[in-house]
């Protein structure tokens, strides 16, 4: 009887417990969530999931980033809203743009806090086995400075050869700096970070999981990839450091195709400082290297812009639709993830309607069956509006680009899905110049051409049990 008595009385704790939290954890999501699907599904959780509602909604459901007042020139701290901070108009100076670009450039000169940059250069890399060597070699040949954030650093062979070279670099006084995701570092066992700071590296995680006390930001990621040497050469792009970019012939199994790029000119000091404003917010201190002028080295335009939950919120999103409106001959995508929201898929629908050339290529085997599933469920809504799809076939292709024009060019770090859109800190660089955006146009639709195209009989000839389990995960797709 007194055993009954103890578990009744601990029922009756949880039940105020949770008739406590709910309501409160209901009302945060109604006042702060902007999406009413998002702010309807997390109320329905935290009324109906006894204790486990409210609690995964203070885990998964609430943005925690906190920027820091000096630098917003706020008088306290912002927690928990989802809205991005207010544009004021500005004062848009493209009038120096060739005229083809000037209405591409509006967009990114309202949204970036960083201005067109002219004179760069920009190299594509093609996987590890020609980004790895490039990079390598620049960090050899450092004598001012090395700043490198991966979203995943691996402690393989390749890794290591990297620790190898920060350290050499550190060992020549070189200010060597590394950032490594929370989350990203436990892709490997061990972790990375063991190996660079038993190099003496200065390595910062960015909002790493713990327990005590509790600190689990799972969804909020720094998803940068980012390698600047000297102040004046940089990398970036969508490949990480780990032996699963070094593509051999044939690929392994778990091999992933990519593309790296290395510029050169004025935009490197824009990757530097966005390196910098991460170190930041990391450890507090800022630590400005010496000042370099990065000459010019290209004809290339170049604007780097960043995004995440916080008040660059849905910034990437406003880009990509500006860009798709102003589009007059083409639009031509290439991500390993398509999950995009609701203003994406319209804005490529419309550019379809009005007969420009629309190509999606997709790798045809994900890394991650289950985002799969949900993207060919959804697949049909631009297929039947004229948009061509295409299946690459494997290796998995992790390509992030977009070319509008044959002439606008955004690469970076950032996939079409809510992942990357809402929840991870992204970066992207605007390039307007023709040769380059004609080249990586070239390469959309070579992939598109070796690829399989998808059709509405492939997406409708699935079979029932394929259809619900397609359909099932499709219903996580702003988490996947």
């Amino acid at each position: 009887m007194l055993e009954l008595g103890i578990f009744q009385h601990g029922s009756v704790i949880l039940v105020i417990f949770h008739l406590l939290l709910a309501p409160a954890a209901a009302l945060h999501a109604m006042l702060f969530k902007r999406d009413s699907r998002a702010a309807f599904g997390w109320i329905a959780l935290c009324i109906l999931l006894p204790l486990g509602g409210p609690v995964l909604y203070a885990l998964a459901g609430i943005n925690r980033i906190q920027k820091r007042a000096k630098r917003l020139s706020l008088p306290g701290l912002r927690i928990g809203f989802e809205r991005g901070k207010a544009r004021n108009a500005k004062n848009q100076n493209v009038v120096d743009l060739p005229p083809e670009f000037r209405n591409l450039a509006r967009a990114g000169q309202q949204l970036a806090s960083h201005e067109l940059s002219v004179g760069n250069s920009v190299e594509s890399l093609v996987d590890g086995n020609e980004a790895y060597p490039a990079m390598l070699e620049a960090i050899e040949h450092s004598c001012r400075s090395v700043f490198l954030i991966s979203y995943i650093f691996d402690a393989d062979p390749i890794g290591r050869r990297f620790v190898d070279a920060l350290e050499r670099a550190r060992r020549r006084g070189v200010d060597v700096r590394v950032v490594v995701d929370g989350i990203g570092q436990y892709y490997s066992f061990p972790s990375i970070r063991r190996w660079l700071r038993r190099a003496g590296i200065a390595t910062g995680l960015f909002l790493p999981p713990r327990l005590l006390p509790p600190k689990l930001s799972i969804n909020l990621r720094n998803h940068h990839k980012i390698l600047v040497v000297d102040g004046h050469t940089a990398f970036t792009g969508g490949i990480n450091i780990g032996e699963r970019h070094w593509i051999d012939s044939p690929p392994a199994k778990h091999a992933v195709a990519d593309l790296h790029f290395r510029m050169r000119g004025p935009v490197t000091s824009q990757l530097e400082a966005e390196f910098l404003d991460t170190w930041e917010f990391i450890t507090g201190q800022r630590d400005q290297p010496a000042a370099v002028s990065a000459l010019a080295r290209g004809s290339c335009l170049c604007r780097t812009l960043t995004d995440g939950p916080d008040e660059n919120l849905d910034q990437i999103t406003m880009l990509l639709s500006a860009a798709i409106a102003e589009a007059r001959q083409s639009v031509l995508i290439m991500t390993p993830y398509f999950l995009p929201p609701r203003e994406l898929i319209g804005a490529l629908q419309a550019a379809s309607l009005r007969g420009l050339e629309i190509k999606l290529v997709l790798p045809q085997k994900s890394n991650l069956p289950y985002v799969h599933w949900a993207m060919r469920n959804m697949l049909w809504e631009v297929i039947y509006q004229g948009i061509d799809v295409y299946y690459q076939p494997p290796p998995f292709s992790h390509c992030k680009l977009l070319v509008i024009d044959d002439r606008y060019t955004l690469v970076g770090s950032a996939n079409w899905d809510s992942r990357s859109l809402r929840l991870n800190f992204e970066l992207q660089v605007e390039i307007f110049n023709r040769r380059f955006a004609a080249k990586m146009a070239e390469r959309i639709r070579h992939a598109a051409s070796h690829g399989c195209r998808v059709t509405l009989e492939d997406v409708d000839g699935r079979s029932l049990p394929t259809r619900l389990r397609d359909s099932f995960f499709w219903l996580f797709s702003p988490y996947l």
